[in-house]
């Protein structure tokens, strides 16, 4: 996919604290300054520094070793029942009601991802397409989108939570797969995209071809990570909580290359205009709402709500205020059902 031209830079979503043991480096380097010798510094002849990592980094990644491959068309999912009901009167003995009943939808989302959910800085809200999504759901169940709870988790999060019943659903653009299908059920595909590079400007790496032996990052818990390790060119995957904390590692030189789906890298590269998106696309990732296998009356309601999103051009005008760094709006992905 071409790569649209660069906006000015947006402000980046708030970095996680500074870990303690560095934060009294800080300190005592700050104390040691009082009242210290006023001329330059001199940098120590030999003396090298080691920039911080950010927490929880894999490098090399774990591979997920590869599942069973089921037979399945990850596209498509239950198809809804009737008409949607009226906000406020949810079906009773329905999981729409029990989550009616509890005053608020519970939604697990990315807090970093800019363009799709990250936090606003002016206001602290959380802001992006998929929170549009999200709140489309609650407005529907509810008539009121404010009526949802939102829990930022990180990629590897985001099956666990759903198993364990702790989120309704999970917006966190995660792609539709035969082996996930396994474990959660999915909404319609709700946004499409492909794995592709994120590189800096300059460097000279065009494609996976390039990266030989060369550190590649992407998320804990990706399918992007088991994308990157099976590269011909052998690239070493590395892995990270966020793709926040990817690019962060290669504006430090730590990775030479950043590998996840292409709308997420438009973000980043958004945010760093001496990045740039490369790479033919090497995968196909449809993007689907997760949801408990136990709530099947849950996925056909949120698949009435994408529906209705599509027919009234509110999926288009929340792309058009989001994520026009992408390109045009494109129409929005068509519906799949198998029932």
């Amino acid at each position: 996919m071409p790569v649209p031209p660069v906006p000015p830079v947006p402000p980046v979503p708030p970095v996680r604290p500074m870990r303690p043991a560095l934060a009294l480096l800080v300190v005592f380097a700050v104390l040691a300054g009082c009242g210290a010798d006023p001329r330059p510094w001199r940098p120590t002849t030999g003396a090298t520094g080691v920039l911080p990592l950010p927490e929880n980094v894999q490098d090399p990644a774990e591979v997920p070793a590869a599942g069973p491959a089921p037979t399945c068309v990850p596209r498509a999912s239950l198809r809804p029942r009737g008409a949607l009901p009226a906000p406020g009167r949810m079906p009773a003995g329905s999981t729409m009601a029990r989550i009616a009943a509890r005053g608020r939808l519970i939604v697990g989302v990315d807090q970093n991802a800019y363009l799709f959910g990250y936090r606003d800085p002016a206001s602290g809200d959380l802001v992006g397409f998929e929170i549009d999504i999200a709140r489309a759901v609650a407005a529907a169940i509810f008539g009121d989108p404010a009526k949802v709870q939102f829990q930022a988790i990180t990629t590897a999060d985001r099956i666990p939570v759903i198993q364990n019943g702790s989120v309704d659903m999970v917006v966190r653009t995660m792609t539709m797969t035969c082996e996930r299908w396994q474990q959660i059920s999915f909404s319609t595909e709700y946004l499409a995209s492909h794995q592709r590079l994120l590189v800096r400007k300059g460097s000279g790496i065009r494609d996976f071809g390039d990266l030989g032996g060369r550190k590649v990052c992407a998320t804990r818990g990706s399918t992007s990570i088991r994308t990157i390790a099976a590269q011909p060119s052998k690239p070493v995957a590395v892995a990270t909580d966020s793709t926040l904390d990817c690019l962060v590692m290669l504006q430090q030189g730590q990775v030479d290359a950043v590998s996840t789906i292409d709308v997420l890298l438009a973000g980043l590269a958004a945010q760093d205009p001496t990045t740039e998106v490369t790479g033919r696309a090497v995968t196909d990732e449809p993007s689907g709402i997760g949801i408990s296998r136990n709530s099947p009356d849950l996925v056909r309601f949120v698949n009435g709500v994408l529906a209705k999103m599509r027919a009234d051009g509110s999926w288009t005008r929340s792309y058009q205020r989001w994520l026009t760094p992408l390109g045009p709006a494109p129409a929005p992905p068509a519906a799949v059902y198998r029932d």
